[in-house]
């Protein structure tokens, strides 16, 4: 009996330290976890977004986006949702879990920045909510919640003494993406991207550059000689400035989502796959 005793006992001491050691470990754990939160600060879980494409992305919020509140916005792989929102209290209890990132539109006068920004966000019947600085959008990849704020800086922005400040600074200031937009119907909107850009790598030098072709439906109606030359001008633009070339129409909602969609993946490195396309009388997408 004595000796199966002494089993016993020390069956149960062994059980006893694995646990201790396990409990340990936890504590351990969670104060570190606490730690990284206390000292990186929100830009945390920006950090673990950035996961390679062979791995998930981790979840910056247990909440999840009900299905009353998705709208598919990509391919059958279902990655990136836009978000419309839940109760004011949901909004309130998540603000904290939203991973809050800048963009950039910048361009001429008269060339459709608003209506793009409206067909994105959904406000085209409601465009006078546009007036405001910036524009948010907010998305769902893959469970995190992702709050895309676009600054839309107006055509006159090189021109201080006339009337309106200098916005250029306070747009491109920690942008992640930077979007040159001008329109194809007009060779001066196109020459002034080289300007634009000049501007903006002055506040940023790291964002993702994007160059937008806007009302393609229009420039489709021009002779296909004309269009071939403001096409090859583009490509050239796009490939100085090392930006990747999109054509698009708000009007006909042409490549307007497909653009953030890209811009997502590129930041996220998401395993998403973009077309190029350089058919003349096609919405050029070039990379």
């Amino acid at each position: 009996m004595s000796q199966i005793s002494r089993k016993m006992w020390g069956f149960h001491l062994k059980r006893t330290i694995i646990w201790r050691i396990t409990f340990i470990k936890r504590c351990a754990r969670s104060l570190w976890h606490q730690f990284l939160a206390c000292w990186i600060g929100k830009s945390i879980k920006y950090r673990q977004l950035l996961k390679s494409s062979s791995g998930p992305i981790i979840h910056t919020s247990r909440r999840r986006c009900s299905r009353a509140e998705r709208t598919t916005m990509t391919s059958s792989s279902g990655e990136m949702t836009s978000y419309s929102g839940g109760s004011d209290r949901d909004h309130d209890h998540d603000v904290s879990d939203l991973v809050a990132l800048k963009i950039s539109l910048l361009g001429d006068h008269n060339i459709g920045k608003t209506s793009f920004l409206a067909k994105y966000v959904g406000k085209e019947k409601n465009t006078e909510e546009l007036q405001a600085p910036s524009t948010d959008k907010t998305l769902c990849v893959r469970g995190a919640r992702i709050s895309y704020s676009i600054w839309e800086v107006s055509g006159d922005a090189f021109y201080p003494d006339e009337g309106s400040s200098n916005s250029i600074p306070a747009a491109c200031k920690d942008s992640v993406a930077i979007l040159f937009m001008f329109d194809l119907t007009s060779r001066r909107t196109l020459n002034s991207v080289i300007n634009w850009h000049q501007q903006a790598r002055i506040y940023n030098q790291t964002a993702i550059p994007v160059m937008i072709g806007s009302k393609f439906d229009e420039f489709v109606q021009l002779p296909l000689e004309l269009q071939w030359t403001i096409a090859s001008q583009a490509r050239a633009y796009a490939k100085a400035i090392n930006a990747t070339l999109f054509f698009s129409s708000a009007s006909y909602n042409i490549n307007v989502n497909k653009i953030f969609k890209f811009v997502t993946a590129k930041l996220f490195d998401l395993p998403w796959t973009l077309e190029r396309n350089l058919t003349v009388g096609e919405p050029i997408i070039d990379f």
